[in-house]
């Protein structure tokens, strides 16, 4: 069985190498049968070599996003809804994201355009005017224009919780800002929906040394990702498709906050591992 990974420009398969010189990114992966067609590629393209991938790649992985936005669902996880009720409690905020999980609607909200998001080995930033800020580490799911799930990736939803748990109207201030998210390494496209008994590792480090790690695994999540298509989906058109970050349950504890410097290493097999440096933009 085949599992493909997209990178831009480059089509990989278990070690083989195709080039996409003549493929647009939008118009390659917004495709019903996206795995079809790139198992039609990899029979007609001429294989190339570790060396030639790696110069057409170039030294930097450019996020697998061209001109679609981010969205993200939030408390989808039970410890996501209990970390905002911690964050909250002094804020009389605290009952909404009980509700909301248990809710029929789910949380939906923008995340950010292609120009915010930084790729595979780039940094991603901290607010200057936040004092408790962490990754969120989610299983990010990609759809094309007609509400079909094509490919997943790894995505990382920078939160500043200092700023959310002050009030909950906050939310975009404390989730959008440049360099915000960070998705990548590639676009996994298998021929089946993933297994829910595919796990979500991050660990955090600082100074060559791990300050947290966890792993959790997909099954944990509330919703079903159809659900949560479907409802992002119901008064919303995306052209080219667009990215959906489908929630934590990895949240450090309310005493760790980001520094500048820290390396934020995300990893969902078989898609890969999204690592991302802490800055300040």
């Amino acid at each position: 069985m085949k599992l493909y990974k997209l990178l831009r420009g480059v089509l990989l398969n278990d070690g083989e190498a195709y080039r996409l010189l003549e493929e647009d990114w939008d118009n390659l992966v917004n495709r019903d049968g996206l795995y079809g067609y790139l198992n039609n590629v990899a029979s007609v393209k001429p294989l190339i070599g570790e060396s030639e991938a790696e110069s057409w790649i170039g030294g930097e992985l450019l996020p697998p996003i061209g001109c679609q936005e981010v969205w993200a669902a939030g408390v989808t996880y039970f410890r996501s809804m209990e970390a905002r009720m911690e964050e909250s409690s002094g804020t009389g905020g605290a009952d909404l994201y009980d509700r909301v999980y248990h809710a029929e609607r789910p949380e939906l909200f923008f995340k950010a355009l292609p120009q915010r998001v930084a790729g595979h080995g780039q940094e991603v930033s901290i607010r200057r005017d936040s004092a408790w800020n962490v990754p969120e580490p989610e299983l990010t799911l990609y759809i094309n224009a007609q509400g079909n799930i094509q490919g997943y990736t790894v995505g990382n939803d920078m939160s500043s919780r200092s700023i959310e748990g002050e009030n909950a109207l906050y939310l975009p201030q404390a989730k959008v800002y440049d360099r915000s998210a960070a998705l990548g390494p590639c676009l996994f496209v298998p021929p089946t929906p993933m297994d829910t008994e595919t796990a979500i590792e991050m660990d955090i480090i600082r100074h060559n040394r791990v300050m947290f790690h966890d792993a959790v695994k997909i099954n944990r999540i509330k919703r079903p990702l159809e659900e949560l298509v479907g409802y992002l989906y119901r008064e919303c058109s995306f052209a080219r498709g667009c990215f959906l970050m489908t929630g934590t349950s990895l949240v450090p504890p309310s005493d760790f906050t980001l520094h500048i410097g820290d390396r934020v290493d995300i990893t969902i097999n078989p898609i890969g591992t999204l690592s991302n440096t802490v800055g300040y933009n």
